[in-house]
């Protein structure tokens, strides 16, 4: 797995690297031909057309099509992906009745880390968004105007679904999702269903199909698409993107960085009195694990070793605190997709004030629980808050297939710190509860 996945990440950088060179070699050649020549129209009309663009009926388009067929194939996943992801995190806890205070303790712990965190993202990500380090302007590419076109509060009326099958078959439905998605994991959680009821059986097959036909696009196709989206980025809207994707990519890097290595000690040292210091260099081989596979499924045997036998939680704790933070404490996820959905509203020309940020964290906190632990799965579910937002348009669609192309070093780091959350609780949890051994954990 640890192999694969670098194998994949030196792909993907490949991959973008000759995109991005390619783009601006076709982009200068386009600039010293003229735009509107008939050789580069030629050209443009054979790799690059938009060939769902008016007037485009003979235009071939062979990069477009590559790209969006890759982009499409992410897409398609959205809806399965998060109600079965949110179903199987919430109707399968049987724990959570026979723990008692560890399970609210749990709960509560995942609720303030990834809530301290959103609003770190989301307060810092709205100050560079209002300087307009996310704003770009794209030739042929109009500006939108307004968050979602409407009264902001009937985000609330788009919560509880009137049809459910319509609800299944769009991608801009997601409250809806999953709102479906919890009040049937809700459901069978009262009624007492195990995890092997027919529902929660079909669940998770769902999602081992969905896992596994994402990992195989990502693996196969991944690195070829990355390098049509990246080439027809540039080529076609020169380098607008990239001072704005710098930014987004060095922004989130560094709010990672600080909640990982500063935010996380800071929360041991005050709930546990223990050192944080400790913790740090006790937890790195989970950290550097996560960078390179990318997964947290693959990082949670070491994980639950470290955090049981050198971080001293009682197994009891750590066999319940890590799984179910796997599947529903994405603190890392809820970082970036904050701040890849306020970069994308500024190249978007998307207005952004506090109650639209306010709908973006709560989308994001909402989303984050519904990502599996899969490589690359945070910045597809990412498309559900844009389609919440609204945030649907040409020039941010373009962005975003531009997240998926150089969100990968990311992803890695995204994966480390929700690791690391999900150690975070249980150090303090078993604190709370008297078991925590503080011998194995300044050994």
């Amino acid at each position: 797995m640890k192999n694969n996945s670098n194998r994949l990440a030196i792909k993907m950088l490949i991959a973008m690297v000759a995109g991005i060179a390619t783009g601006l070699i076709f982009m200068a050649v386009r600039d010293s031909m003229g735009a509107d020549s008939q050789t580069w129209m030629t050209i443009n009309n054979l790799l690059f057309q938009d060939i769902t663009a008016a007037g485009a009926n003979n235009a071939i388009g062979l990069f477009y099509i590559g790209g969006q067929l890759f982009v499409r194939s992410l897409q398609v996943v959205i809806v399965p992906m998060v109600f079965t992801s949110i179903v199987l995190a919430i109707g399968t806890i049987r724990d959570a009745a026979t723990l008692g205070r560890v399970s609210i303790k749990t709960f509560c712990w995942f609720l303030f880390t990834t809530t301290v965190a959103l609003l770190m993202a989301g307060l810092i990500g709205l100050g560079f968004y209002k300087g307009g380090a996310f704003n770009t302007t794209l030739e042929g590419v109009a500006a939108s105007i307004g968050s979602t076109g409407s009264n902001p509060l009937n985000v609330l009326l788009n919560i509880v679904p009137s049809n459910i099958m319509a609800t299944f078959s769009v991608n801009n439905g997601v409250l809806a999702l999953i709102f479906l998605a919890v009040v049937v994991g809700l459901s069978l959680n009262k009624l007492g269903y195990g995890s092997e009821c027919t529902i929660n059986r079909f669940c998770k097959e769902v999602s081992e199909i969905v896992v596994t036909f994402l990992n195989f696009v990502v693996n196969k196709f991944g690195p070829v698409a990355i390098f049509m989206l990246l080439s027809r980025t540039f080529a076609t809207y020169g380098t607008n993107y990239l001072k704005p994707a710098m930014t987004y990519v060095v922004l989130t890097v560094v709010l990672l960085l600080v909640y990982l290595f500063i935010a996380y000690p800071i929360i041991v040292y005050f709930t546990t009195r223990l050192n944080p210091i400790v913790f740090i260099k006790k937890i790195f081989k989970v950290i550097v694990f996560g960078f390179s596979t990318s997964s947290s499924a693959a990082t949670l045997p070491l994980n639950v070793e470290t955090t049981t036998k050198e971080l001293g939680v009682d197994s009891q704790i750590s066999s319940f605190v890590l799984p179910l933070g796997m599947t529903i404490n994405m603190d890392g996820t809820a970082i970036m997709q904050v701040i890849a959905t306020l970069f994308l509203a500024g190249v978007g020309g998307y207005d952004v004030g506090i109650g639209s940020l306010l709908i973006i964290l709560v989308l994001a906190l909402i989303a984050s629980v519904g990502t599996p632990a899969a490589p690359g799965a945070g910045a597809v579910v990412l498309f559900t808050i844009l389609s919440g937002m609204g945030f649907t348009g040409e020039a941010a669609m373009m962005g975003y297939t531009l997240i998926l192309a150089i969100n990968r070093p990311i992803e890695m780091l995204v994966t480390s710190l929700n690791c690391v959350g999900d150690s975070v609780a249980a150090v303090t949890v078993a604190k709370s509860e008297g078991k925590l051994d503080e011998k194995a954990y300044n050994a």
